[in-house]
């Protein structure tokens, strides 16, 4: 009789339990893959409160962990992974939250295939960086001005169709008026930067510099911590892959001493689905 009481009770318990779990929206939800650095990390978590899906601790930011989050009614299970490694496993995930530049890169629009789209990034503006000291030379002057070209504004309007979008207010004819660009004539400037969109834009910029006999020699890299590196070293001169809040936390992390130069455009980042094809089962 113990025993037929113990099994009864183990077995109301269990029911209880599944019960409370179904209550709050089931044991385990859907699983969402997001980046691992801290500022992308949070971009991705503040994207799922705008969406409704989770809420934030009071006074979460742009330095959000999934630790910080105070509501997640629909069980949402967090993958976090490298950035450039999402569009990797957004097969083996319900959904990822990539960056355009890695989802251009993979073949993905932002704007046709995300589920969901960050309606403003204004806070994530992709910068030409440097290494504090060299932002006033002339061989950076013009990179900035060929940078902030309207033939740059113009390729990117036509090229990436919205998945990418020029914050430059002013753009130049190509060329800063207060440089001597006969003194620039056989020089060299060279920059790390993300396959796409990065060194695709920058490649409007080299054919601008080298009609004033100037090169510019574009340096690719898939992942977001040698190209600082590398300019932290001297190795090369500028990166263009970042915007200030990674750069900032990447900074304090480090110890670096790299600066903003020029913001050029943003890029919003945007919900995947993976192993499912509609908002829909985030909710069930």
């Amino acid at each position: 009789m113990k025993k037929i009481i113990s099994v009864m009770l183990i077995i109301a318990l269990t029911l209880t339990l599944a019960l409370s779990l179904t209550a709050c929206g089931g044991s385990k939800g859907v699983t969402i893959a997001i980046p691992n650095d801290t500022t992308n990390e949070a971009r991705a978590l503040l994207l799922l409160e705008d969406l409704g899906y989770i809420t934030l601790k009071e006074g979460a930011g742009i330095t959000a962990t999934p630790l910080d989050i105070a509501e997640n009614p629909h069980n949402i299970q967090f993958n976090e992974v490298e950035a450039a490694q999402l569009p990797n496993v957004l097969k083996d995930v319900d959904y990822a939250i990539i960056n355009s530049n890695y989802a251009i890169d993979a073949g993905l629009n932002p704007v046709d295939d995300s589920l969901a789209i960050e309606g403003s990034a204004s806070a994530y503006g992709n910068i030409l960086a440097v290494k504090e000291g060299n932002e006033g030379s002339d061989i950076i002057k013009a990179l900035v001005a060929a940078l902030e070209s309207q033939q740059v504004v113009d390729f990117i309007g036509t090229e990436y169709g919205g998945a990418v979008v020029s914050v430059v207010e002013n753009p130049t004819d190509g060329y800063d008026p207060d440089l001597d660009y006969a003194a620039l004539e056989g020089q060299t400037v060279s920059v790390a930067a993300s396959p796409a969109p990065h060194a695709e834009i920058l490649l409007i910029a080299q054919e601008i510099l080298a009609a004033k006999g100037i090169t510019l020699e574009i340096v690719e890299f898939t992942d977001y911590v040698q190209p600082n590196n590398v300019v932290e070293s001297g190795e090369l001169d500028a990166n263009y892959f970042q915007h200030v809040p990674y750069l900032d936390d990447f900074n304090a992390e480090n110890g670096t001493h790299i600066v903003s130069t020029s913001v050029i455009h943003v890029e919003p980042m945007g919900l995947y689905g993976g192993k499912q094809t509609s908002l829909d089962s985030i909710g069930k």
